[in-house]
């Protein structure tokens, strides 16, 4: 790796779904931790925070749009409609990519240390394109979502995905890997799993996650198990190889059950065949619709990037070049 010696301008991008109940704690607890990473030096005085309003229902625009209209520091991305986490996260990477040397994906309730936002500085500054935030431990997750993700991860794992275990959406990436992602079309995404298979130079940094202090999480069950479609079926075709082996198993026991259905006629046994014809019934129905589907989720996919519609549509973008607070006041006065 090939160490840099230019500070960098950073983007702060936070995508936000109905989140009036944590702006302003968000936006204070972001500006302070910025302008003190600009005093020490570690960003220039041209990095932002910005905002990506993912269709919010609520006051989360006009929250947002406040904030712009009174610092120019943070900035609004905002969509037509609510395209998702993962869309939301794509399109600040990609609007920061024109301004900022390296831009930093973390959610807006921050209960993601944002601390540790120097330590991915150092990993950048060190010679890291991409530098990924992986969990500490899963406390501060129930039981059920606890053993869920880790089962998750081990099936990635075998499927050969490259998503690191307990890695979060919170990872910094320079602009040469901003611009190399934009090159990736497809719609479906699952970026914890696409980034690590870009191959750029890469660190760990290791976080706390911390008790949401308001509001409720937006990622619902419906929404973990969409994600973790699009994990599997947009990382590996592993799944596809694995009805194929399952098939020529079956094919292989059906035809041993031939040999032994024989073996009996020939002898002139009778047939005892009801409670065995059931079982095997069932068991290749559930074969089959249990393939189907799976062949289906990728035939789904295929038909939905044959498409090629937008990912996320942006209704406006506020972006006002960076006033420091110092002579903002001068001008006051």
């Amino acid at each position: 790796m090939v160490k840099r010696d230019q500070i960098p301008t950073l983007y702060l991008v936070l995508p936000c779904y109905n989140e009036e109940a944590v702006i302003d704690k968000t936006s204070r607890v972001v500006r302070d931790k910025m302008t003190r990473l600009m005093k020490e030096g570690k960003i220039t005085d041209r990095s932002k925070a910005l905002f990506v309003n993912d269709g919010s229902r609520d006051a989360t625009l006009r929250m947002l749009h406040d904030l712009a209209r009174e610092d120019s520091f943070y900035g609004v991305l905002s969509f037509a409609g609510n395209y998702g986490h993962q869309s939301a996260i794509l399109a600040g990477m990609m609007e920061a990519r024109h301004h900022a040397d390296a831009a930093v994906t973390i959610d807006a309730d921050l209960q993601q240390d944002i601390e540790a936002l120097d330590r991915f500085l150092e990993c950048y500054m060190a010679g890291c394109d991409v530098v990924y935030g992986v969990r500490n431990d899963r406390n501060t997750d129930g039981f059920f979502k606890k053993m869920t993700a880790t089962a998750y991860y081990k099936l990635m794992h075998f499927l050969g995905s490259g998503a690191l275990t307990n890695s979060a959406d919170y990872r910094l990436m320079s602009s040469k890997a901003l611009n190399a992602l934009a090159e990736y079309p497809e719609s479906s995404l699952f970026l914890r799993g696409l980034i690590p298979t870009m191959g750029f130079e890469s660190d760990i940094v290791y976080f706390d996650v911390k008790a949401r202090e308001a509001g409720e999480s937006k990622y619902t069950f419906k929404k973990m198990v969409n994600l973790a479609m699009d994990g599997i079926t947009s990382s590996s075709i592993r799944p596809i190889h694995m009805i194929g082996g399952l098939g020529f198993i079956t094919v292989l026991a059906a035809l041993v059950m031939i040999v032994f259905s024989i073996v009996d006629w020939a002898n002139g046994n009778a047939v005892q065949g009801y409670t065995t014809s059931l079982i095997v019934m069932l068991i290749l129905g559930g074969v089959i619709l249990v393939s189907l589907s799976v062949i289906g989720e990728y035939v789904g996919k295929t038909y939905m990037e044959a498409k090629h519609r937008p990912r996320y549509i942006i209704d406006s973008v506020v972006l006002r070049d960076f006033e420091h607070p110092n002579e903002k006041n001068d001008d006051k006065a």
